[in-house]
């Protein structure tokens, strides 16, 4: 595995107050997607073992981390399918955004981007591995 390069002054340190770890079947592919829809880019990565799986992966997005890992079950560590949440991301350029995440492969619109009630555009999306993503801003 190539080594992350960091630009100058990041260090690949946990950012956010509250961050998301998702379990996926699939981390890798994830993160890549995420590269490609949102702008991610990948900080860290913690072994991937002989089947393929990838234990840890960090990515940046927005200015904010996410944490990635494949199922363990033989740990107790189960992907579940996506539930009651969404990632939201609050942007300067929400057109250029929604754009980008949009055009990538496999993400369904599930709310057009409008201007909602409290001033804000507001679209929401669905990643291949159900995960629901909102894009927020004016």
């Amino acid at each position: 595995m190539a080594e992350i390069e960091l630009a100058p002054g990041e260090t690949g340190e946990p950012r956010g107050g509250v961050i998301a770890y998702l379990m996926l079947e699939g981390a890798t592919r994830a993160a890549a997607l995420y590269e490609q829809a949102f702008g991610a880019k990948e900080v860290a990565r913690h072994p991937v073992d002989e089947r393929g799986r990838t234990m840890h992966l960090h990515l940046y997005i927005n200015g904010g981390s996410l944490m990635l890992s494949d199922e363990y079950p033989e740990y107790g560590r189960h992907a579940e399918a996506a539930g009651g949440f969404t990632l939201t991301l609050c942007v300067d350029d929400v057109d250029s955004w929604w754009s980008r995440a949009c055009a990538a492969e496999g993400m369904e619109i599930t709310m057009p981007l409008e201007k909602m009630f409290w001033g804000d555009r507001f679209g929401e999306l669905r990643d291949p591995y159900g995960v629901r993503w909102a894009i927020v801003g004016t």
